[in-house]
């Protein structure tokens, strides 16, 4: 890959952004990240916003064009190391229900979640795009009992949005976690990739900690 072709993933840590770099390393991609701190409001800050106005991560910038929201940067990557293996090819029988599960993580499991961490009740079924909260959870956990992966035996970029997604949505308490679920995070999140982006995670979280305890005033005593 040129130096034309770089990739640059516009990322912050403990953020979206976390599953785009297990992406890249899953796929074994050459990268650069652009660490944006959340902590001190770099995402808000001009340079940032002509990125992306909505102060989001991630972003991806390749070969002079920018990439924004969540689900387009899977799709983008993945289809551009095809040799990696996790996304079906256009003519798979495995491209639809991969698209399908791409499409109802954005469009349902997203919206859903937000609307239970913020305790708005759904919009009247014929508006809302997830029904509700447990039948939108119900149709995904149905999907894994099938296992192990979302679409069977095969591993796709599909299962580290969704592996990742589930792992934070348990932890905040807003996902339960049954036994399928629980297991599918395991499964999903014990790979090497994610290990690796974990630890890279870690590590910017702390550094970004310690740069804004640093930068506050010290008390002085009256």
């Amino acid at each position: 890959m040129s130096n034309a072709d770089n990739i640059t993933l516009f990322y912050a840590p403990q953020t979206r952004a976390t599953g785009a770099l297990i992406l890249l390393e899953e796929l074994g991609a050459p990268y650069q990240l652009h660490v944006l701190n959340m902590k001190a409001g770099e995402q808000r800050q001009s340079a940032y916003l002509a990125i992306n106005p909505m102060g989001k991560v991630p972003a991806l910038q390749h070969r002079g064009e920018l990439i924004t929201e969540q689900v387009a940067v899977y799709l983008y990557l993945a289809d551009l190391f095809p040799q990696a293996g996790l996304t079906p090819a256009l003519d798979s029988q495995l491209r639809g229900p991969y698209l399908r599960w791409m499409a109802y993580y954005a469009a349902c499991y997203e919206p859903a979640l937000v609307d239970k961490f913020a305790q708005h009740p759904p919009a009247a079924p014929s508006m809302c795009p997830y029904s509700d909260f447990d039948t939108m959870l119900g149709i995904i956990k149905a999907q894994l009992e099938k296992g192990p992966y979302l679409l069977g035996e095969h591993f796709t970029a599909a299962d580290v949005l969704w592996g990742n997604a589930l792992r934070w949505g348990t932890m905040f308490k807003l996902v339960p976690e049954s036994p399928v679920v629980m297991n599918y995070i395991e499964r999903v999140c014990s790979r090497p990739a994610f290990v690796k982006a974990d630890a890279i995670d870690a590590a910017w979280a702390a550094e970004h900690e310690r740069i804004v305890s640093e930068s506050k005033p010290e008390d002085k005593a009256a």
